[in-house]
């Protein structure tokens, strides 16, 4: 009862202390507190064996709050975004980012990923062996011709993801200037591997050029 007397005496200024209240404890709350947006590499967890991927994103963008000298001291090694993909099936797989996905210190929230869902290319891995073509431009001095070119070794193993590699069947060496050179040439070629994706077994091939007089 003597509760009841005490809200029915001034009933509107105690309303209005009430709200005063809230609105200080709103203040101080949200006093010192900041956000940042960092871009975090995707670590993709337990592809299965004999797959790789293909295409997906590197990064994903993280937006996070918290109060501000965390924030201000957060460094991108303090956070993990990482996707896993032992469930993954060959060809194309969209993914969705949630809050689970990402790691971060205690005390931190994630306010926004972006995007929120990826997208992946999976294929199977696999090996095949490929001609080496040596790329020879220019010409050797006048009266001279090239008689023969000689590229050891003649075939190099490759491996990476099925559709790229049943569509490749040579691999082509650096281009080698031969303009003007008066004698035959030995000379060490590094290989021609535009696509991330493709693995060989040697870098570079010994490619000799012999030459002969003009008839």
């Amino acid at each position: 009862m003597r509760f009841i007397k005490f809200i029915k005496k001034n009933p509107s200024l105690k309303l209005a202390s009430l709200l005063l209240a809230i609105a200080l404890w709103f203040f101080v709350v949200a006093k010192g507190r900041s956000t940042i947006t960092i871009d975090i590499p995707i670590e993709y967890k337990n592809i299965p064996q004999s797959m790789e991927m293909v295409e997906g994103p590197k990064k994903v963008s993280i937006t996070i709050e918290g109060q501000e000298r965390l924030v201000r001291n957060l460094r991108q090694n303090d956070i993990t975004v990482f996707v896993e993909l032992s469930d993954a099936k060959k060809g194309e797989t969209s993914f969705y980012l949630s809050k689970d996905n990402v790691k971060l210190p205690r005390y931190l929230t994630i306010t926004k990923i972006s995007p929120r869902t990826i997208k992946l290319w999976l294929d199977e891995t696999i090996k095949k062996v490929v001609a080496v073509r040596p790329v020879i431009i220019g010409s050797p001095e006048q009266g001279l011709r090239v008689r023969t070119v000689e590229v050891m070794p003649k075939e190099v193993e490759i491996e990476g993801p099925k559709a790229v590699l049943v569509r490749l069947h040579v691999l082509k060496t650096e281009p080698i200037d031969i303009t003007g050179i008066t004698e035959d040439l030995k000379y060490d070629a590094r290989l021609e591997v535009s696509n991330r994706n493709i693995r060989v077994n040697t870098l570079e091939v010994k490619v000799n050029i012999l030459l002969a007089r003009s008839k």
